[in-house]
């Protein structure tokens, strides 16, 4: 397996690189337009159960988009994190660590894989969230709706958006590191 990670990395390094960086863009960038520009939109109209069920829609748009794009980027990050060598250049065939600056790369790039799970969880929550807001709309339970719909605005959101900026700076240093 890992050497269809590194031979896959080595002829499509580009292209991989290109969809790490685009799926990061998108995710984050969508969760930033969301909550600084819809948001503030939604919050102008002032029947609340047109706002919380546009809210709803927006979000199912939003997390449509956005999900395939999480699993490009896992999935990339697999690539480039066997492929640019990182493990090869910390330790030895017996876990032994050979280089200390290359083990501490090493380790950044657990933390920033780590970061970007953690945001995948956070995402597979609010699409529960959104979904059961979704399903007490139709039951015309407005307070459940703005519950859930609620956490997703003032939270988790934003949440991301700071993980995701952290994780994308992380990147920048990884890949400027040699």
């Amino acid at each position: 397996m890992k050497e269809f990670l590194v031979e896959t990395f080595a002829d499509h390094r580009n292209l991989i690189v290109f969809l790490h960086v685009i799926s990061a863009v998108i995710w984050v960038g969508g969760m930033i337009a969301i909550r600084f520009a819809t948001h503030q939109s939604l919050a102008m109209i002032t029947d609340p159960k047109m706002r919380l069920e546009r809210a709803a829609h927006t979000l199912k748009r939003l997390f449509t988009i956005v999900w395939p794009f999480v699993v490009i980027l896992i999935v990339t990050a697999v690539f480039m994190a066997v492929g640019l060598g990182f493990r090869a250049a910390a330790v030895d065939e017996f876990g032994n660590v050979i280089d200390e600056y290359a083990m501490s790369l090493y380790n950044i790039v657990h933390i920033k894989e780590a970061i970007w799970m953690v945001m995948a969880l956070n995402l597979g929550a609010m699409m529960w969230r959104r979904r059961k807001a979704e399903i007490a709309l139709k039951a015309g339970n407005l307070e459940e709706a703005k519950n859930m719909l609620g956490l997703i605005a003032q939270y988790m959101v934003p949440v991301n958006i700071a993980l995701g900026i952290i994780a994308i700076f992380i990147g920048v240093v990884l890949r400027n590191a040699y």
